[in-house]
């Protein structure tokens, strides 16, 4: 698959979450990714399932606790340019297949580590999840209604986030490096890194006393009138973001409402009456009656629309964004590029289905294959 990426080959072990989604941008990118997965079922159902994270990928299956599979795997790196995993700190070290084991044989190697809590600390050996990784940021202690438990944002804040483009950053730079170097290096991204960063905005406004800890009381968390969702007659919702003066105004235009009446846009002690004339107003239409309304307009308010509406909206038909093969959507390729002439037609491999394949391709021969086949070593 052509693009930016071409000519990089990249491994990949197996994992669930930020990991795949990673493989699956630089794929996208046209890096050949081989995804290396363990025989047999998976740790999660739909293992090996067509989903939208392996597409652009080839796929091996080997046992990687046994030594002759570790062995494939060092096989493999000598060609690589990247190895990226998702385990527990130490777990590819005691396999056999850590830095040190990588670089021995490739030292140009990038080899990137994709954590929630990192490589080091009191809790890097402890388990956990998107919502785990989050909470210790004060991430999600901001999102949801006040007097009520935070409101997990879905696993998008975290794992992809947090966690995936801190990786596939931290990969692009590392390689750059190499190129220009031929010194590899290891790429440590953890979660609770990647939404530290992203709080850098929180801990800045907080420093110029535009942020406090209460929820619901600050700009960009639903406090504001004029940055919130409101329900419509037909119980669905509109969001409204108008923050600049201009764009207010329009809104404040579409709607019929005297300005001068409602009040100024930054009066903490307007905001109670705006909340609640908004509310009825919005309340008076369906949700598709005010996006007809607003469309095409400067006033920030859009359709609050389900995964399956997002198909066919005029924006994202016309991005090409979303598009249904056999059942499965694929968004498109991210970022898009000038070079790239076409969106590229994917193929998402079957678990295993290109083990042969690939150990050719280093040099094995048939009858090794077939008898790392009867040994159970690979699938």
């Amino acid at each position: 698959m052509s693009g930016p990426l071409t000519d990089i080959k990249i491994i990949e072990l197996a994992g669930i979450g930020p990991g795949p989604y990673a493989g699956q941008l630089l794929a996208d990118m046209g890096a050949e990714v081989i995804c290396v997965e363990r025989p047999g079922p998976g740790l999660m159902p739909g293992d090996g399932a067509k989903t939208v994270d392996r597409r652009g990928k080839k796929s091996i299956a080997i046992d990687l606790r046994k030594p002759d599979g570790v062995a494939l795997v060092l096989k493999m790196v000598e060609t690589a340019d990247v190895l990226f995993e998702g385990n527990r700190p130490g777990v590819t070290e005691r396999l056999g297949v850590g830095p040190e084991d990588c670089h021995k044989i490739n030292p140009k190697l990038v080899y990137a580590r994709m954590t929630g809590w990192g490589q080091t600390g009191p809790w890097a050996n402890m388990a956990g999840h998107d919502i785990n990784y989050i909470g210790i940021t004060g991430a999600l202690e901001a999102i949801g209604k006040e007097g009520n438990p935070p409101l997990p944002p879905l696993n998008f804040l975290g794992d992809y986030g947090g966690g995936t483009m801190n990786l596939v950053s931290g990969i692009l730079a590392a390689l750059l490096r190499a190129e220009r170097t031929g010194q590899g290096d290891v790429v440590d991204a953890a979660i609770i890194d990647g939404v530290s960063s992203m709080m850098g905005v929180i801990y800045s406004l907080d420093s110029l006393g535009l942020w406090q800890t209460k929820r619901r009381s600050n700009l960009l968390d639903g406090a504001m009138p004029f940055y919130r969702c409101y329900k419509t007659r037909d119980e669905r919702f509109m969001a409204i973001g108008c923050i600049e003066p201009k764009f207010f105004a329009l809104m404040l235009e579409k709607l019929n409402i005297d300005p001068k009446e409602f009040g100024h846009q930054l009066s903490p002690q307007a905001w109670p009456e705006q909340h609640k004339k908004l509310e009825e107003i919005f309340a008076s239409k369906t949700r598709d009656e005010w996006a007809a309304v607003f469309d095409g307009s400067d006033a920030c308010v859009t359709p609050v629309l389900d995964y399956k509406e997002a198909l066919v909206h005029k924006q994202n038909i016309a991005r090409g964004g979303l598009k249904t093969d056999d059942k499965l959507v694929h968004p498109r390729t991210i970022p898009a590029f000038d070079s790239r002439e076409a969106e590229p037609e994917f193929h998402i491999s079957a678990k295993g289905e290109n083990t042969e394949e690939i150990l050719l391709e280093i040099g094995l021969t048939k009858d090794e294959i077939d008898a790392l086949r009867t040994d159970t070593i690979i699938k």
